[in-house]
């Protein structure tokens, strides 16, 4: 049995090798009650050793405001990637009013609407551009604004105004930070902002991710979990994560690789 000192030490270790834990797992592993986890996780907190999140605790090195380019993000995860963007076809219907965010996930996703009749499309990024400006089954509008080179997104007022100016049936978004307790977060203020419109604009919004955005932090707050309806994300994501999205009210389709 631990002395106390020993098993808050011991705690902080533990979140900071694994990135995250949730308090059940604290519990089940140090062999105490969950009450006394919360506690020590209260004080881990105060002492600067940790962050506290809804149901469990988060590395304080997790957050990450670093701007990976557009090439550097699409490397990573692409496997996943693509079992993401493959499932997500199966929330598509033909006719359909859509938005694709500028992300490497839903570039993978631009690269398979040649499956559809007819659709809109909706996006704020270079690259979904380069793929569907040739396909004349699909109906494309760009924002318009300033472009970031890191993720090759048209952003600022110009795309704010163009994006509430319309209404589309769902949005496919990307994202850099997915945590309960912080929501969905984003490197960049201004990107955070039009993120939001699209959202505002949107009858149903469908997060795109890899799970090795689940329990980061950024910057710029973009939502709460409770505005997502529906995420697509991949078999690595685990099931504290998943749990703790469907408290949010989301759906989760697991995507597996082929």
């Amino acid at each position: 049995m631990l002395f106390e000192e020993e098993r808050k030490r011991e705690i902080a270790d533990y979140i900071q090798q694994k990135g995250r834990a949730s308090v059940l797992e604290l519990a089940q592993y140090f062999q105490v009650s969950e009450s006394t986890v919360r506690r020590d996780l209260r004080d881990l907190e105060d002492t600067k050793l940790l962050r506290r999140t809804h149901g469990g605790a988060v590395s304080i090195g997790i957050q990450d405001n670093r701007e990976p380019s557009f090439i550097e993000k699409e490397d990573r995860f692409s496997s996943q990637k693509e079992a993401v963007a493959e499932a997500a076809l199966n929330f598509i219907e033909d006719g359909e009013s859509i938005f694709l965010d500028s992300g490497t996930t839903t570039y993978k996703l631009a690269k398979r609407l040649h499956a559809f009749s007819r659709l809109t499309v909706v996006t704020n990024s270079v690259m979904v551009v380069q793929i569907l400006h040739h396909q004349p089954n699909i109906n494309l509008l760009l924002t318009g604004g300033s472009l970031r080179h890191e993720t090759q997104a048209m952003v600022g007022p110009l795309a704010d105004r163009s994006i509430g100016s319309v209404k589309f049936d769902k949005l496919f978004l990307a994202i850099n930070g997915i945590e309960p307790g912080s929501g969905l977060t984003t490197p960049n203020l201004i990107e955070a902002e039009t993120k939001r419109r699209m959202i505002e604009s949107a009858k149903q919004v469908i997060l795109l991710a890899d799970h090795s955005k689940y329990g980061k932090v950024s910057f710029g707050k973009v939502a709460d979990l409770t505005e997502i309806h529906h995420c697509i994300i991949d078999q690595g994501i685990s099931a504290d994560a998943v749990r703790e999205m469907e408290a949010e009210g989301i759906q989760v389709t697991i995507a597996k690789d082929r």
